[in-house]
């Protein structure tokens, strides 16, 4: 009898030892892969850009984070968030402590001294005009005699010289939402100049949506890109093949829907 029960006993514990052990296995090969996994640390920038990059949640979001934790895994990396000034940025680029920034190349002095992906997204400069109106933009001349809500310190320049001629009349506000709320103030003001997606997303959220409409045409349009240092060559190219597999599979345009 005692024999007996010592035999019992030791199967059990060979029982028990089983899953235990495939436990261990399983954790141990997990760790092991999140040991692989180098970080890519990605400026999102303290207020972010919304709907291009949104910070104001407990986790990021928006147009190109978006995109960013689509491809940052598919190439071995783990997406860490950085929250660096603007004037800061470049600098802090060339010295390691971030790995990436999101930047158009026209935006960017002495691009040169950085690598460029293909672009993630266009921004597009247009005009934003309130529905059941006539005016619609393809030149200049189509705003010349009107007057023009325009974000305070920013420069245009496909319209920077009518401006000063006054052929076209600009009103300047601080902020965004402010663009489209003084459109619809009365008929003093007859369009708002906005990024397209990013008039897009503001009246989305303000309920404005039915309320106007943007142009066909636009008065600039750049790439928005990832901005790398010149020796990530190997994540750019992984990075622009990963992108273009999204805009054939229509991951990117799901992505762009959850914003417009």
């Amino acid at each position: 009898m005692f024999f007996r029960s010592i035999y019992a006993l030791k199967s059990s514990a060979k029982l028990l030892a089983f899953p235990l052990l495939f436990l261990a296995t399983v954790a141990s090969a997990s760790a092991g892969t999140e040991e692989n996994l180098q970080t890519f640390r990605l400026n999102i920038s303290p207020h972010g850009y919304p709907p291009y990059l949104i910070v104001d949640g407990e986790e990021p979001s928006g147009i190109l984070w978006d995109v960013m934790a689509e491809i940052a895994p598919r190439l071995g990396y783990v997406l860490i968030p950085r929250k660096i000034p603007r004037k800061r940025v470049d600098s802090m680029l060339l010295d390691g402590y971030i790995d990436g920034t999101l930047r158009a190349i026209e935006w960017t002095e002495k691009p040169e001294k950085y690598l460029f992906t293909q672009a993630v997204v266009d921004v597009e400069e247009v005009l934003f005009f309130e529905r059941g109106t006539e005016l619609e933009f393809s030149d200049p001349a189509d705003l010349f005699g009107h007057t023009i809500v325009a974000h305070l310190g920013y420069r245009y320049p496909v319209l920077a010289p009518y401006f000063e001629q006054e052929a076209i009349k600009r009103f300047n506000v601080s902020s965004d939402k402010d663009l489209f709320r003084y459109v619809l103030l009365g008929d003093r003001f007859d369009g708002a100049l906005a990024d397209r997606l990013v008039g897009q997303w503001i009246l989305r959220n303000e309920g404005l949506t039915n309320r106007f409409r943007s142009s066909t045409g636009n008065i600039s349009k750049y790439g928005f890109r990832l901005m790398l240092r010149k020796d990530w060559t190997d994540f750019a190219q992984g990075f622009n093949r990963e992108l273009s597999a999204m805009h054939e599979n229509g991951e990117l345009n799901a992505i762009l829907a959850n914003y417009r």
